[in-house]
């Protein structure tokens, strides 16, 4: 009778640490889903757009360049859910496929018919001669700036899902067992079926049994206000919606600053690769079919207030709420579901009287040396493991503790709070600041259930330009600026030519 005694005290246990915890499990484990669901979404979108650019702005080189932009949004997701993948290399391996599409098609566009072995050299030699300037370099700092803090974000809040897990499944100690047992089953023996432990005497007894539990509260607090600190940093060019979507006016971008220094790209690389033997061909024009295209988010002006940003600050200021969650969760359990109320007769492990009189010690291992009712040895290695895991994530999300795979230079919380790079320097162009001639957009997804399913491309069509009043079509009939010190009329003209090539 007593083993099944004390088997039922350990599940009750459980189950209302189970049932405390699961409104805050809900909040992460629903917002972590629906996070990733819709940087996935979002994905798609970014893919869309770079697919819908060469289709009508590059309609010969659209199918060629379709491996090239998969494979970049492919691996944009990978980065994004965690695999071991490196954005300049990724970002290089795109723009490098790129320039032979562009040199055969725009810079020498006569002849279309090119060995594998001369476009190979032309693709190597893309870094060397530099035909997109410094848009590779720009949708490098973007990319690190924007889809690092993303990863770790989603990191972060898988991390939260864990600790929630192992906190929801502790083994006791038998020490806490026997204490369980007292509490809640020994006056069953005397037939006092239906009373409730006294308030002092729960809190001993669940403060014992939760000491090394209450040893997470600093560090979950630090956690929670890490996430906050990183949420608010993500914006501009540090805002993963902000920069996927704006992408493909990037690549729109480095395709006519090759296309404007074409001259001097074909010496280039008539200098470094030879001239080729090549024959007159028809290249396969796009054959991209809009209506195919359903899953993804419709796009509306920036004024709507649910942008991923509003929907992760709302999901922040919920879980804001959660900071001291494990310094008070013992009290939490006695107050709402074990003790008896205040002034009621209560169980004070004896006998049934009107309050207990043994002293009542604080939260935390370090107070439960005093602690009548359990003692408390040692430390909990599960705990330890589950403290250096929200540790090591609060280093990542302060951006103290990143990878730098090669040159890509990862991301740093000020001491305010903001982000800052590790490179000198203001920000500038290069570094994807939004200045005026820069030719970014800002959009938002409009996010009418959270979980979107389907998306309208025709909702592509109007955007707002930050830098002036001027509508652009990005189905392909629009364009932006290289760089300031290039004209719209000049542009113009340069896309007339490519209508009748």
């Amino acid at each position: 009778m007593e083993e099944s005694y004390q088997i039922a005290s350990r599940q009750d246990m459980q189950q209302v640490l189970q049932t405390s915890s699961s409104t805050l499990k809900f909040l992460i484990s629903r917002n972590a889903a629906a996070f990733q669901e819709t940087l996935e979404t979002l994905i798609r979108q970014a893919e869309n757009y770079t697919s819908i650019l060469f289709c009508n702005t590059y309609r010969n080189m659209a199918l060629e360049a379709a491996v090239s932009v998969q494979g970049f949004f492919t691996e944009v997701g990978l980065f994004l859910f965690g695999a071991d993948v490196n954005p300049e290399e990724f970002v290089n391996r795109f723009f490098d496929s790129l320039f032979p599409l562009v040199y055969n098609h725009l810079i020498n566009p006569a002849l279309t018919d090119s060995s594998l072995e001369y476009l190979e050299c032309i693709r190597m030699a893309r870094q060397d001669i530099n035909p997109f300037g410094n848009i590779p370099r720009r949708v490098m700092g973007q990319m690190g700036r924007s889809l690092l803090p993303s990863r770790t974000f989603l990191q972060a809040l898988n991390l939260g899902i864990e600790v929630i897990n192992t906190t929801d499944h502790l083994q006791f100690s038998k020490e806490c067992d026997r204490a369980l047992l007292r509490m809640q089953y020994c006056p069953h023996c005397q037939g006092l079926t239906l009373s409730k432990p006294c308030m002092g005497y729960c809190l001993n007894v669940v403060r014992g049994c939760l000491a090394h539990v209450a040893e997470l509260n600093p560090h979950w607090h630090a956690y929670i206000r890490s996430l906050e600190e990183l949420s608010d940093a993500m914006h501009g060019t540090y805002d993963v919606e902000h920069v996927l979507l704006n992408f493909h006016l990037l690549v729109n971008d480095a395709v006519m600053e090759a296309h404007l220094n074409g001259k001097k790209l074909l010496e280039q690389v008539n200098k470094i690769c030879g001239r080729p033997v090549r024959t007159p061909t028809q290249s396969p024009r796009c054959s991209f079919d809009r209506n195919k295209e359903k899953h993804g988010m419709r796009i509306s002006a920036r004024n709507g207030e649910e942008t991923l940003a509003n929907r992760r600050k709302e999901f922040i200021n919920s879980l804001r709420l959660y900071r001291t969650f494990y310094g008070g969760l013992a009290d939490k359990l006695c107050v709402n579901e074990l003790a008896a109320a205040d002034g009621l007769p209560c169980w004070n492990g004896e006998d049934i009287a009107k309050s207990y009189t043994q002293h009542v010690v604080g939260n935390g291992i370090k107070a439960q040396s005093g602690n009548p009712e359990v003692k408390v040895k040692g430390t909990d290695p599960v705990i330890n493991q589950i403290i250096d895991k929200l540790k090591h994530v609060i280093q990542l999300l302060q951006g103290r503790s990143t990878p730098k795979p090669g040159k890509w230079e990862p991301l740093q919380l000020g001491s305010g709070g903001g982000m800052v790079e590790q490179v000198s320097g203001d920000c500038d162009d290069e570094d994807g600041c939004g200045g005026s001639g820069s030719g970014e957009v800002k959009r938002t997804l409009k996010i009418t259930d959270w979980m979107p399913d389907e998306m309208n491309l025709s909702d592509v069509k109007q955007i707002q330009q930050t830098g002036g009043a001027h509508s652009l079509d990005t189905t392909g009939a629009g364009f932006t600026t290289v760089a300031e010190s290039k004209t719209f009329t000049l542009m113009g003209v340069v896309m007339l030519l490519l209508v009748f090539w």
